[in-house]
């Protein structure tokens, strides 16, 4: 169950000639794959573009309709290598995944597609998640373009825009017989906007003509001596197609290219921010209207030689806006405006950060200081921000209140650290580690990809490394030591054990007799990616073959010891299990399966059954906690060994005590783990549980209205025995 429904919205995919599309981002990237004839599409889920998957999955009615077959893959790997059925037949393939994470995944089959070329347009749609909201490595696709010479398109972020590169993208890789890799910001994924549709094309070359004429080229297969001719056919022709093509069609964009003897050259992806500083400094309107020459690079490789040469002739300097490390493109432009004896000045990481994201306050900074370097009569009477006054021009001094607020934003907003959500499964699998922490001492423990890494941060601390999807177990390979009885613990998500963990984590544990713990994290979803289905996953997907148990897959490759908790939130359950696998004197790969559902998506599931119910008239029963004010003492252990939002502190309300104590807020979803803490880890007996119950029956009205007098006269005997005393 996806976090997200885009069932209403994929509607707007059956628009035909001469409608407007109005919507998301990522609805218009599937808009122009239906619009390009597209015969297959496939892909892993990832931020910025698991909405993409999603948005797929809601279509596949209209996706079965045009003749589109649509996959979700087992991992980025399996999408890229599905492009190999446009290798020798004239389809058109579309795969997506996040990058750089899955660009990594995906390079061998990426590497071996774009050597052999392709027939049919082979698209790599990759969510560039670099920058202040990425949950990675920050890394960029560029490289892999270079390295494995596949055209890298970065629109402008726009729907027009994005839809023409998906669109000349098929097109372009058909004309190099190379596949193309368009990149999105996370902004690009989800920005709203419209553009005229086009009339969908089913493919005119379909999947079922392929698989009943099958044809082969072994001229195409990455094997010598055919492996030495595709690299000199990358170089000779294939990269000439590309340039030529790029040219023709005009896929690189040029803005008031003579107004002044210097511009400014910028990523696609990063027009927004350059346009919105040059505004922001009164060189460009609202509407996109710029008084400095610009030039957008919507294809950033390959770069296009002469469209660089002219631009840059009879300029003083320009300013390569590139965002990230190395700096690849402006390492190209140097040299070739010194091959073709050009001396303009390429300024680039002189004026802006070598690494990190190019924001609003960044942008507007370097722009600035270029502009005052060639031209400051056109600064004259600007306001600039703080960080961009030059120090020589007084006259610049006053404050703008749009551009300072950019920079006292930069400065001001305060980092806030993932954790889990409330009720999540996983925070008592953590809490119990706490415990046996506590109990048999600290462990290496070797982590994975996914929320379950949330655990290396305050409350929990737990966690040295991690490698990697699916590579958990794999990165405590090492430590399968016969000089020591302690053993080590590795976490690992259902969606990385399916993805890369089985093979690379439990068989290559089996296959080397480790005697190693390993705990996997079953909340039935890729919960990390939005909550899409995997194998393990116990809802029924009429697309997909679920309910394929974990243990039984790690039973299948060889591990003896296995054990399955249905409840992760009986701590004692997580404690037992994990003081078992950590202390047995049975020899060889352990492995615990945590079980819960993920809180998130049973809260999507149960949420609209729970309104429907209570509207209907039926009797509905839900749990909360609490927390009795006059016996917490202010310990705060539940906080430690939990982390819960939905647990905090408020003021004492016992004047004679004055640390604070702890409260539950009415985020608490009735997971009970605070309880279970507070039991299990012998703290107090401060947490209740309370019923809330709507549309309550005669019988449950008596029992409150008897439980009210019951209580109302033992209270009103304190208080008298009270008065008593004190008389």
């Amino acid at each position: 169950m996806a976090e997200r429904s885009f069932k209403n919205e994929v509607e707007k995919l059956r628009l035909g000639e001469g409608e407007e599309f109005r919507g998301e981002g990522i609805l218009a990237v599937t808009k122009a794959l239906l619009q390009s004839g597209v015969s297959y599409v496939a892909g892993y889920q990832g931020a910025p573009i698991s909405h993409l998957m999603d948005v797929l999955t809601d279509a596949n009615d209209i996706l079965q309709e045009l003749g589109v077959h649509f996959e979700h893959s087992a991992s980025e790997a399996t999408a890229t290598a599905t492009l190999a059925a446009s290798v020798n037949y004239p389809l058109r393939g579309a795969v997506t995944f996040k990058s750089t994470v899955g660009t990594n995944v995906a390079s061998d089959a990426l590497a071996n597609l774009a050597s052999g070329g392709v027939m049919g347009g082979a698209l790599l749609i990759v969510g560039e998640d670099y920058g202040e909201g990425s949950s990675i490595m920050q890394e960029r696709s560029h490289a892999f373009a270079m390295k494995s010479q596949v055209w890298l398109l970065d629109p402008r972020p726009n729907l027009p825009s994005i839809v023409n590169a998906v669109e000349k993208g098929f097109e372009l890789s058909e004309a190099s017989n190379t596949p193309v890799m368009l990149e999105l910001r996370i902004r690009a994924c989800h920005v709203h906007g419209r553009f005229p549709t086009r009339d969908n094309q089913r493919p005119s070359f379909t999947l079922k003509d392929a698989i009943e004429s099958p044809v082969r080229d072994v001229n195409r297969i990455v094997l010598p001596p055919a492996s030495y001719l595709q690299e000199q056919d990358k170089v000779a022709r294939r990269w000439p197609a590309a340039v030529k093509f790029i040219q023709d069609h005009q896929l690189n964009e040029f803005f008031a290219q003579d107004a002044q003897d210097f511009g400014i050259v910028m990523q696609g992806g990063l027009y927004n921010a350059v346009l919105r500083a040059l505004e922001l400094l009164g060189l460009a309107d609202a509407f996109g209207e710029s008084r400095v020459p610009l030039y957008v690079l919507n294809v950033t490789y390959p770069l296009v030689d002469d469209e660089f040469r002219r631009f840059c002739a009879g300029k003083r300097g320009i300013l390569l806006v590139e965002e990230g490390q190395p700096d690849f493109i402006e390492q190209a432009v140097n040299s070739l405006l010194r091959k073709a004896d050009l001396q303009t000045k390429v300024h680039g990481k002189d004026l802006l950060p070598m690494a990190g994201e190019y924001t609003g306050g960044v942008v507007v900074k370097a722009v600035a200081q270029f502009v005052n370097q060639y031209a400051p009569r056109l600064l004259e009477g600007a306001e600039l921000p703080v960080a961009a006054r030059p120090a020589a021009t007084p006259a610049l001094l006053n404050g703008n209140p749009k551009t300072f607020a950019i920079q006292l934003a930069t400065q001001e907003v305060q980092p806030r650290p993932p954790s889990f959500c409330t009720g999540c499964p996983e925070r008592p699998i953590f809490t119990a580690m706490k415990l046996i922490e506590r109990e048999l001492g600290q462990h290496h423990v070797s982590c994975d990809i996914g929320c379950h890494l949330f655990s290396i941060l305050p409350p929990f601390n737990l966690g040295a490394t991690t490698m990697g999807y699916g590579l958990g177990w794999a990165g405590a390979s090492a430590f399968n030591s016969t000089e020591t009885a302690k053993r080590t613990l590795a976490v690992m998500g259902d969606g990385g054990f399916w993805h890369n963990g089985l093979t690379s984590g439990v068989g290559n544990a089996v296959f080397n007799q480790t005697d190693n713990v390993l705990l996997v994290v079953d909340n039935g979803y890729s919960a990390a990616t939005g909550g899409q289905d995997v194998l393990s996953s116990r809802a029924i997907n009429p697309m997909r073959n679920t309910n394929n148990p974990i243990e039984k897959a790690v039973r299948g490759v060889g591990v003896k010891w296995a054990r399955t908790v249905t409840n992760t939130y009986s701590l004692t359950q997580m404690r037992d299990a994990l003081r078992e696998a950590l202390t047995t004197r049975e020899k060889g790969p352990k492995v615990i399966v945590a079980q819960s559902e993920c809180m998130l998506n049973r809260q999507r599931r149960v949420k609209p059954q729970i309104r429907k119910m209570i509207g209907d008239g039926q009797r509905v029963v839900r749990e909360r906690f609490g927390i009795d004010p006059d016996t917490c003492t202010g310990d705060h252990s539940c906080i430690r060994l939990s982390g819960c939002p939905s647990l905090t502190i408020k003021p004492n309300p016992d004047p004679l005590r004055r640390d604070p104590i702890a409260t539950v807020l009415d985020s608490c979803v009735g997971c009970g783990l605070c309880g279970e803490v507070a039991h299990a880890a012998v703290l107090c007996p401060s947490f209740y549980r309370a019923e809330i119950i709507n549309n309550p029956t005669a019988w449950d009205r008596f029992k409150r209205r008897l439980r009210t007098a019951v209580i109302g006269w033992l209270q009103n005997r304190i208080a008298r025995r009270l008065e008593g005393i004190a008389a």
